[in-house]
């Protein structure tokens, strides 16, 4: 009977949890005058209407930008943070600077970051949404925990073979840590895909515009919409959702393994 409880309360929290995702997905393909009789039960269809005038507004090219801005801030990161981090497996004594860093919100960095992108004359362009992006303490935190994992003796013995730096990290670590690159990459893209504000306030043409970026501007141009605003949350959120499900298992051991550590 107890453990039929603990089911029972479970299945009850996470009903709970998944209501508001079933019912923006119910709301994406129902019908728009559903919607605005108030019949959202008795009067139940399917409609791609709200899709396609989310295609009018321009969203796939939105989706799009927004995808060559996030991967392409992800593979910087994942550049960066393999030499950091093997800097840091190699004895480089900066990891409590790095600590720091990831415990300073990012908020706090919104000003600085302006005048400095405005110093350089990048503001209003596509570099201001990548490069303040280049590198992540979080990220470089969590490689460096992948090769923190892999034996000192292996490295050791290739050491003795006469094996350089760029064997170390090229021949040996990267293909004992590319799991946890993966991982990495899947949380550094989730954090980049969701910025609102920072692409907000460094550019304000909206050909620049990331897609939650432009989808604040369409919930102010749509307020009472709930279908189209439904549907643009709806995909909006499908790239992430794909990532986290192709490479669940791996992100979380890698949480794992960090906790182990």
């Amino acid at each position: 009977m107890g453990r039929f409880l603990r089911h029972a309360f479970a299945l009850s929290v996470l009903l709970f949890v998944l209501l508001p995702f079933l019912w923006m997905a119910y709301a994406a393909f129902m019908p728009k005058e559903a919607v605005y009789s108030g019949e959202l039960f008795s009067r139940v269809g399917f409609s791609l209407e709200n899709v396609r005038a989310l295609a009018r507004e321009g969203f796939w090219g939105r989706l799009l930008f927004s995808l060559g801005v996030s991967f392409g801030a992800v593979a910087l990161e994942l550049f960066t943070a393999l030499f950091a981090a093997y800097a840091l497996r190699a004895g480089l004594g900066l990891l409590p600077f790095y600590l720091v860093l990831m415990a300073i919100p990012a908020e706090l960095l919104l000003v600085p970051l302006y005048g400095v992108l405005k110093d350089l004359s990048l503001l209003e362009t596509f570099w201001a949404l990548l490069l303040p992006f280049a590198a992540s303490p979080f990220v470089i935190y969590l490689v460096y925990q992948g090769m923190r994992a892999v034996p000192e003796e292996l490295l050791e013995a290739a050491k003795l073979d006469g094996a350089g730096h760029r064997v170390l990290l090229f021949r040996i670590l990267l293909p004992l840590v590319r799991p946890t690159l993966v991982a990495a990459g899947v949380l550094a893209f989730a954090a980049h895909w969701n910025l609102v504000l920072y692409p907000r306030v460094v550019v304000s043409d909206p050909g620049l515009w990331t897609l939650q970026t432009w989808l604040t501007d369409l919930q102010r141009k749509y307020p009472t919409d709930w279908g189209l605003l439904s549907a643009a949350a709806l995909l909006s959120v499908l790239p992430i959702a794909l990532l986290y499900l192709l490479f669940e298992r791996r992100v979380v051991a890698t949480f794992e393994e960090g906790l182990k550590g």
